[in-house]
């Protein structure tokens, strides 16, 4: 039987009556619908919390996220393993990633059901944590970036960038960050880093506030790797797509590279990403 995975924010009653009525509409048509709350991971816990309504579930056709981008991008790291396109339904602020708003939904399924649609493909991070506070190595999918950053304020951190296997530099600052195109218009910006079009397959590195005369981002190919390594005397937290994931002792190590599975967003037609970026950010040429 053909399947759908609904990602709903729990915390939004109209996410909620929107689930309800995805479902009802793809069950009429013989779709094995199965619905995952996006719940926000407990401080030092796992980034993706442990959802076994999808045990032995799937694969699905595709998804639908009901929320805001932050549910858009647990759907992606849901749907990514099995190749699974998403559809995006706006309830939050931006919605820069997200395709349609509430009132044009049902209209966006019956395209789907029809064959009426397209699939973006975006880039993604294969991130590896190498920590002893969860046993040994993890390792995770992030759409937008990874960041290790301080935990406290007052004071900034000392973390040594590999690219390649080969020292780069080690940054003073409160964070350092690698990110997708995509995600370039996240944290990224918020610390001054390039705007980059997701049509590129790249990385940015970016430190946040860094107490170096060297504080410019790097554009880097997705077959380089980049290893953090964390110095000093103090610990760190790292954090995937804006949530918080293990903290970070001295002495080890986070490895980001591109991912081999991209995401996959479903569309209706081609994205202007340079329109997108002026209407979310409410750009004017004057």
């Amino acid at each position: 039987m053909s399947g759908v995975l609904v990602v709903v924010h729990p915390d939004r009653p109209q996410a909620r009556s929107l689930a309800s009525t995805a479902a009802t509409w793809w069950q009429e048509r013989g779709y094995d619908v199965v619905t995952s709350a996006d719940k926000e991971p407990e401080p030092g816990g796992h980034p993706e919390p442990a959802a076994p309504e999808l045990d032995g579930k799937g694969p699905f056709d595709f998804a639908i996220s009901l929320g805001g981008d932050g549910t858009m991008l647990r759907a992606v790291r849901l749907a990514c393993p099995g190749h699974t396109p998403v559809l995006g339904v706006n309830l939050g602020r931006m919605g820069y990633l997200t395709e349609v708003e509430p009132a044009g939904m049902l209209a966006a399924f019956e395209q789907i059901a029809a064959g009426k649609y397209q699939v973006e493909e975006r880039m993604t991070l294969e991130v590896a944590v190498d920590a002893h506070a969860t046993g040994g190595r993890q390792e995770y999918v992030a759409l937008n970036e990874a960041i290790i950053e301080k935990i406290g304020p007052g004071h900034t951190i000392r973390v040594a960038v590999d690219i390649s296997s080969r020292r780069f530099l080690t940054y003073a600052a409160d964070g350092v960050l690698v990110c997708t195109p995509t995600g370039s218009t996240a944290y990224n910006l918020s610390a001054r880093g390039p705007v980059v079009s997701p049509k590129l397959n790249a990385m940015v590195l970016t430190p946040v506030a860094p107490h170096l005369v060297f504080d410019r981002s790097l554009v880097l190919g997705p077959s380089e790797t980049i290893t953090f390594t964390l110095l000093g005397d103090r610990e760190a937290t790292v954090a995937l797509d804006g949530s918080r994931i293990i903290p970070l002792k001295v002495g080890e190590t986070v490895t980001c590279r591109g991912g081999e599975d991209p995401a996959r967003l479903v569309t209706f037609s081609e994205r202007d990403f340079h329109a997108v970026l002026r209407s979310r950010f409410g750009l004017t040429d004057h």
